[in-house]
């Protein structure tokens, strides 16, 4: 037996991207936001295929996030924020809420969304991961897209009665939006 392998395919170019960052906790955002754009560009994404907006604050990350993706201009989001442990139940709200809000865009909408929502318990945990972070959500963000998209391709391929007996991951390779 024969068993494909898609690899992870991290090329920017032509993929559209969506990044909505909280402004709450600005500093770590601010950091969290220019790591991405800094890696979205490093992986070959155009600076006129991403939309930056901002928002509040963690839980208004869902919405935003939703909105965008029911324009159906992007192959990928992303959001970001830090919620940072204060000496009340409010951190977990926040953290449980954003996070639950994000996933449920990525599966309603089948779009794939990078969640970069920092949950700490100090600003010091937050700043000493932010960078990692920032980078970790746009190289998710394009591999995802990309992933997407072949799968997409194959998919409809398939309902095409597509009959020829090529092995999986051939179809996936050619696939691939470049």
């Amino acid at each position: 037996m024969t068993v494909g392998k898609y690899e992870p395919n991290l090329d920017g170019s032509g993929v559209r991207i969506g990044v909505v960052q909280a402004r709450f906790n600005a500093d770590v955002c601010h950091g969290l936001v220019s790591a991405c754009l800094a890696e979205l560009k490093h992986l070959g994404v155009e600076d006129g295929d991403v939309l930056h907006v901002t928002v509040p604050g963690a839980l208004e990350i869902p919405l935003a996030l939703q909105k965008m993706a029911e324009t159906e201009q992007f192959d990928a989001l992303i959001a970001i924020g830090a919620v940072i442990r204060g000496e009340t139940y409010h951190f977990e709200l926040v953290s449980n809420e954003s996070g639950a809000g994000i996933t449920r865009v990525g599966l309603d909408f089948g779009i794939p969304v990078a969640n970069a929502v920092l949950t700490t318990d100090t600003d010091e945990q937050a700043e000493a991961r932010m960078v990692e972070k920032g980078t970790d959500a746009a190289r998710v963000a394009v591999e995802m897209a990309n992933l997407s998209y072949a799968l997409e391709t194959l998919a409809a391929e398939d309902e095409a009665g597509d009959d020829e007996d090529e092995v999986l991951v051939d179809d996936l390779e050619a696939n691939e939006r470049r």
